[in-house]
Order: C-alpha cells, then structure tokens, then sequence
C-alpha cells in the first residue's frame, strides 16, 4: 500500500496525467501559436483551436470525476453522520456543504461528530480548515 496518507501528502498526483499529458498537450498549443506566427494560414488557425481543445480535454475530465466522487462522498458521509451525530444534530446534516463533507472524510469516527457540529456551528467553513483540525488522520487512498 502508499506511504501513510496526512494533511500534507493527501492530495494525488498521477503522475502520467500530472507530469506527462498535461505538458504535452500545453506544449502542444504554444508550438501550435508558433506554426501559426510563422504561417498565418486559416488551416494553422484551426491547428491552434484544436490544440487548445485537446489541452482543455484531460482538464474537464478530471473535474467530471471529483465531481461525481465528490457526490458519492457526500452521500457516503451522510450516511455515516447519520450513525454517529447526537440525534439531536441529526437532522441538520443536510446544512453541511460538500466541501465540508469531502473533508470530513479524512477524520476518524472518534473525531467527525465534534468537526461536524463546529461545522453546522459555523466555526469551521471550508475544507482546509476542517483538514486541518483532524488529529488523527484517516486515509483515502481511493480518491480519483
């Protein structure tokens, strides 16, 4: 399995997307640019668009997919505040927002009740925040 996951190394890198397609294809678009300084031609002209399209591709993709296991969290964070809130909170699971649930996911069960009522309480915000605060970190080592 990876290295234990914390604050400082959750976020995932690919590195083929990261470091390979991704310059590729900026590259791609300024060689492009250059064709088209060189040859003023309305064929380089869509050269340059379609570049800058298949530079745009990976980058909508990967925003598709947090998306959607943005989603899935959400829901899977519900169901498990549902389990460990007071019942009392219970019913104002609903008022935290995704970010926050996204980021309560790091946080073990001994710790997510008392986050997320300083969440509904509006102490903590945003997600960094929350991150921050966890003690003991629990690892997603399934985040796309």
């Amino acid at each position: 399995m990876a290295t234990e996951q914390t604050y400082k190394s959750h976020r995932k890198y690919i590195p083929v997307f990261h470091f390979f397609v991704e310059p590729v294809l900026l590259l791609n678009v300024f060689a492009q640019l250059l064709y088209l300084n060189k040859y003023r031609t309305l064929f380089k002209a869509w050269m340059v668009l379609v570049a800058i399209a298949l530079a745009i591709v990976p980058f909508a993709a990967r925003f598709m997919v947090a998306r959607v296991q943005d989603r899935i969290i959400r829901l899977e964070e519900r169901l498990r505040l549902a389990s460990l809130l007071p019942v009392e909170a219970r019913g104002r699971i609903n008022d935290l927002s995704t970010p926050q649930l996204v980021a309560l996911r790091f946080a073990p069960d001994e710790e997510v009740g008392a986050l997320a009522q300083r969440c509904l309480s509006g102490e903590l915000t945003k997600g960094e925040q929350i991150k921050k605060e966890i003690k003991t970190w629990r690892p997603d080592y399934a985040r796309a």
